[in-house]
This record gives C-alpha cells, sequence and structure tokens, in this order.
C-alpha cells in the first residue's frame, strides 16, 4: 500500500476546481491509497530535472504532481495536464543535509539565472570569506555551491529567494548582510520541527517528510484524506517552529511564546492545549482575553479536535469568568456585579485566590496534583492579563512539567497591565517567533513604523523588541484615504466595502472597526444592508480577516486627548498606538484607513 503525503498547495488548488472535477480527483486518491483496479498510477516526466517526480491522472484533464520514493509519495499540486507536466519538470527535491526537511528546487529558473550571475560575477564574491565547509555545515546543498559562489551583492541574494528553498535561502541573507554563521544558524534552527531530528538520511523521503510539518501530512485512509483535505490549513500544516513549540513530549517549567503580529501564537497555544488533551495527565484549562475570544477559540477547538473525548477535557474560558465560576462554585449562588453587596471583577479574583488556596492547599503543592482543578493551564493573550490574574492561574494548576503554557506579545497589549512572569512567581523558560504568516512584507513594515519598533515591557525579563520580524509574501500597501467630511468618508467606505464584495471577497473575511462605539453605530449605519462584521479596535483583538477597513483614524480620536500627568500621558499614547497596531493587524491581505481632517499621528508619514 502506498503511503501518501498530501502537501499544502494540493487542497488549495484542488478546493478551486469546479464540482465534478474536485469530486472525480478525490475518488482517484481514495482508490490510489487502496491500490485497488483504476487507481491513477504514476506517471514518468520527460525531461524532469528530478527522477523522483512522476503525475497522477486525477480526473479529465488534470494531473497530480508527486514526488516518489519506493512506496512514499508526497503529492505537491493538482493542475491542468499542461501545467501539471510543465511544473513537474521544472522543479527538483533534496532533503536539507543539516535539518533533514524536505526542499523544493525551482530548478529551470536557476538554470536560466546562472548565466547572468557569471556574467555579473566580480571576484572575490560576496561569500569569498567563507570556506566550503563552512557553507555545508549550514545545510547548503553541494550541489548548489557553484552558484552561490557566482553571487557578489546582496541584492543577488534578494533576487533568489523565490527560486531556492527557505532552508537554503535563509542562512545565505544573513551571511550577505554581514551576520556570523553562528547567527545565520540561529535563523536556520527556526525550521527545525524537533530538538533533534535523529540522522539525516537524504535518501530517506518518509522521515524527510516528518520532519518538515509545514509542507506534509500523511493520509492512511480514505478517513484522514478526507480530514486533510477538508480541514482549514492551520490545522493540518504547522511551521517547523510552531510544531516544535506545540507538540513538544515535555516541558519541565512553564513556557512563555513571544511572536509578534501574525506569527501563530493562537495556532501555537490551541494546538498545545490539544496535545494535551491527548497525551497529558488530566484537564486542561485555554485563558484567552475576553469570553468573545474564547467563544472564538472553542469553535476552533472543536474544529482541530475530532475525538470528542479529548475536546472534552478542554475548557475555554477568559480569566474573570473563571474568577467568577470559582466564587459562584463556593458560595452556590453567582456574585452580584452590579448593586447592593456587588463585588469589582478585581475583587472577585482576589477571592476566587483565597478559595483556591483553602480547597487546594499551598500553592506549591505538588504531592497531590489531582487536587487541583487543572493539571494543565495554557494562556493566549497574556500581554493582558493583570498580576491578580496571573496568581489564580498558578494556584489551578499545580507545579509539575507541562502545568503552564503561555503565549503573548507585548506590542499587543490594550490595557495598562506591565507585569513579568518572574514577577508574579512564574519563572518561565522563552521562546520567540519570528516570521509573520498573516502579514504580507509590505502590511508588516507598515505597522510596525506604527507601532513604533521600539521596545515593550512585560511578560518577558527586560524589554521585547521588534527587530528581526519578517514576512513570507508580498501584497498590497496599506490604503490611508483623507475625506473632507464625515459623511463623504462614511460614503467612502461604503464604497470600499461594496467593491470588496463584488470582487467576490466573502462577507465573513471583512471587518470594519473604529475606535469608539459612536463611530461603530455610525459606521454600522452607512454599511446599512451589507452583512460585514462592523466593531470597535478593542474587540477586533484576536481575529483575523481577509481584508480590514478602519475608518475615524483622525487626530482627536486616535488617540483621544491624552491626561496631563507625564507619565500616565506616556502610557496612555502607549497603549493607545498599540490598540491601533492590534486592528491593523487583524488583515491577511488588505488594510484600508480613512480618516477626515487631520489624520492620527499614529499614522506613519
Amino acid at each position: 500500500m502506498p503511503r501518501l503525503a498530501i502537501g499544502p498547495e494540493f487542497p488549495r488548488e484542488l478546493s478551486a476546481l469546479a464540482q465534478p472535477v474536485r469530486r472525480d480527483a478525490v475518488v482517484a486518491l481514495r482508490r490510489f491509497l487502496l491500490n485497488v483496479a483504476g487507481a491513477p498510477h504514476p506517471e514518468r516526466v520527460r525531461g524532469a530535472r528530478d527522477p523522483r517526480v512522476a503525475t497522477l491522472r486525477l480526473a479529465d484533464g488534470h494531473r497530480g504532481v508527486v514526488v516518489r520514493r519506493r512506496d512514499v509519495y508526497w503529492l505537491r499540486t493538482v493542475l491542468p495536464d499542461a501545467a501539471a507536466w510543465s511544473y513537474a519538470r521544472r522543479h527538483r527535491y533534496s532533503v536539507n543535509p543539516v535539518l533533514g526537511v524536505v526542499e523544493e528546487w525551482d530548478a529551470e529558473a536557476l538554470e536560466r539565472v546562472e548565466p547572468a550571475l557569471r556574467r555579473s560575477a566580480r571576484p572575490p564574491g560576496l561569500f569569498a570569506p567563507v570556506c566550503d565547509g563552512d557553507l555545508l555545515s549550514l545545510g547548503l546543498d553541494v550541489h548548489a555551491l557553484p552558484l552561490f559562489r557566482l553571487i557578489t551583492t546582496e541584492a543577488d541574494v534578494a533576487a533568489l529567494e523565490p527560486l531556492l528553498p527557505p532552508t537554503q535561502h535563509l542562512p545565505l541573507a544573513v551571511l550577505a548582510r554581514g551576520g556570523s554563521l553562528a547567527e545565520a544558524w540561529r535563523e536556520l534552527d527556526s525550521w527545525r520541527a524537533a530538538d533533534d531530528p535523529g540522522p539525516v538520511d537524504p535518501d530517506d523521503l518518509y522521515a524527510a517528510l516528518l520532519r518538515t510539518p509545514d509542507q506534509a501530512a500523511f493520509a492512511a485512509d480514505k478517513v484522514a484524506l478526507d480530514r486533510v483535505l477538508g480541514a482549514p490549513e492551520w490545522c493540518t500544516f504547522l511551521h517547523p517552529a510552531q510544531h516544535r513549540l506545540a507538540k513538544a513530549p515535555r516541558y519541565d517549567h512553564p513556557v512563555l511564546v513571544v511572536g509578534g503580529a501574525g506569527t501563530g501564537k493562537t495556532v501555537v497555544a490551541l494546538h498545545r492545549a490539544a496535545y494535551l488533551a491527548a497525551h497529558g495527565s488530566g484537564p486542561v484549562l485555554l485563558v484567552t482575553f475576553s469570553q468573545g475570544l474564547a467563544e472564538e477559540l472553542s469553535a476552533r477547538l472543536d474544529t482541530l479536535v475530532e475525538d470528542e473525548l479529548v475536546r472534552k477535557r478542554i475548557e475555554v474560558d477568559n480569566p474573570e469568568r473563571l474568577a467568577l465560576r470559582i466564587v459562584a462554585d463556593a458560595e452556590g449562588r453567582r456574585p452580584a456585579l452590579v448593586g447592593p453587596g456587588a463585588r469589582t471583577l478585581a475583587q472577585l479574583t482576589d477571592e476566587a485566590l483565597r478559595l483556591m488556596s483553602l480547597s487546594t492547599g499551598d500553592l506549591l503543592d505538588d504531592v497531590e496534583p489531582g487536587r487541583k482543578p487543572y493539571r494543565h493551564v495554557v494562556v493566549d493573550e497574556a500581554q493582558d492579563v493583570s498580576p491578580a490574574q496571573w496568581r489564580l492561574l498558578r494556584a489551578v494548576a499545580p507545579h509539575a512539567p507541562d502545568d503552564l503554557f503561555v503565549v503573548g506579545d507585548p506590542h499587543q497589549r490594550v490595557t495598562d497591565t506591565r507585569v513579568s512572569l518572574g514577577a508574579v512567581g512564574i519563572p518561565a523558560e522563552q521562546h520567540t517567533l519570528r516570521t509573520s504568516f498573516r502579514l504580507p512584507q509590505e502590511l508588516l513594515s507598515f505597522v510596525v513604523r506604527l507601532r513604533g519598533g521600539g521596545l515593550a515591557t512585560g511578560l518577558a525579563r527586560g524589554a521585547t523588541d521588534m527587530y528581526g520580524y519578517r514576512a513570507t509574501h508580498n501584497g498590497e500597501r496599506p490604503r490611508v484615504r483623507a475625506y473632507e467630511s464625515a459623511e463623504a468618508e462614511l460614503a467612502g467606505l461604503r464604497a470600499t466595502v461594496e467593491s470588496w464584495l463584488a470582487e467576490g471577497v466573502p462577507p465573513g473575511e471583512i471587518a470594519v472597526g473604529a475606535r469608539t462605539t459612536r463611530l461603530v453605530r455610525q459606521a454600522r449605519k452607512a454599511l446599512e444592508g451589507l452583512d460585514v462584521r462592523a466593531a470597535t479596535f478593542r474587540n477586533l483583538k484576536g481575529l483575523e480577516f481577509e481584508r480590514v477597513a478602519l475608518v475615524g483614524v483622525a487626530e482627536g480620536v486616535v488617540p483621544e486627548s491624552p491626561p496631563e500627568d507625564p507619565g500616565a500621558r506616556a502610557r496612555f499614547l502607549q497603549r493607545e498606538r498599540s490598540i491601533l497596531f492590534v486592528a491593523c493587524t487583524r488583515a491577511r491581505a488588505m488594510l484600508y484607513i480613512s480618516h477626515y481632517g487631520r489624520g492620527s499621528p499614529f499614522l506613519p508619514l
């Protein structure tokens, strides 16, 4: 029986096909898995740059492109016949000798580029100070070394990026900008899916695919195949760094994962919660910023976790509701939040912590972990958790391996909370995600300038910077529009959203944001009849959409008048800048910003 691995391009291409073609392709793949009569068979590709590449006829006029080694088949894409043959001839594949991950090369394009590089080469080359042995120690392909030696400028390295595997381009880019071998290795290490990949056999395609979770998901039977083809990409294909963090067999200490917008922190938190529910030793609590986000994460867990028993081991909540529930369980009724005898949420948090101390004993009690209500706690949007809430979260799980797993970004804080985990008794080992998969480079550059790119305190020891964040793709630059009046701005908003809908963007993939509830009401009125979400900037936190429109981003609104006290003023402006930053980074593809009068001083020039 064949061992079939699906690449991430295949479900995308399959979903774009007409329904009859898509149905036939899925039926053909099921037959291929079962190795029954009528199943497609691999056909050799004439002129292929890699003899392991073949095609499978999946439907009338459409073929899948596979890389095969013995009984292992890696399905890369499905295309019309001519395009499939061209794709198959164009690419070659390798296994990185250091990381053991699979690599795809645009071999045809590199053949065309080499003569131009040779003509422009001026000795010494850019990498002349680095010996071949050091380049090979970074996993660079021995067959590509002559090509790399022709490179003379950093611009040459940038031009080669689309043609090279990322694990080949990344170390070259670090060295080209003057980085050391150690720096290049640290960057390359982010593509390792496990701490120890084991011995690397360049002929073992199966092992290489297992080490490359962002490029391959194995489907052993019809059920698994349908799951891979139908599930959202974030459920199935994790970047190696995300995979390593989410599916580590064990952490002996609390873990803090810091990452910029779009780096996949929430995805890591969801997968870690699912992993602990399946492989841990007790109930899992997943905590996030608000009840709305908790409901969103709960729905995503329903998609991610197929086993109902495993799913029931995960509770999703926010810190306020957790405290409220603990107090309500102890007192036998829901505490009043308004009226006579009402307690604030801060008071309820303190009371919940006191009750936890009484019911479970000393907070350092590890002898009887079953006395705690949860065995594992996963925290999302951790930058906005208060010190009292941290103490409560620390109290609901025992001090034991895999107790706390925390993700957050101090630059996306929307409250005045600034606390490091160490200050509340949580000495965490820190990891950083620096690759944004959601934001195109143009939008990432814009929001870094908007945020100021400076240091942000909280969560980690010291301060967290934004240096080194990068995007995986390019896209459109954000659009900033100025109008003469509020009426004109709202008319422009409606015209923009209507144009997006006319282009085929689903209404659920469009969000409109404003700083105040008054402006949100005005936006909703202007968008009457258009089924798109409108919310305040804060209520967009944690969500993502294909396109986002932000209105009223004007002086005096974003921000409003700051307080006079210098310290309070600085904190206020930083919080307001962060709130706008959070709203801007909800967009995957396009960001539209509008104002009338003078624009917000936060907007980059």
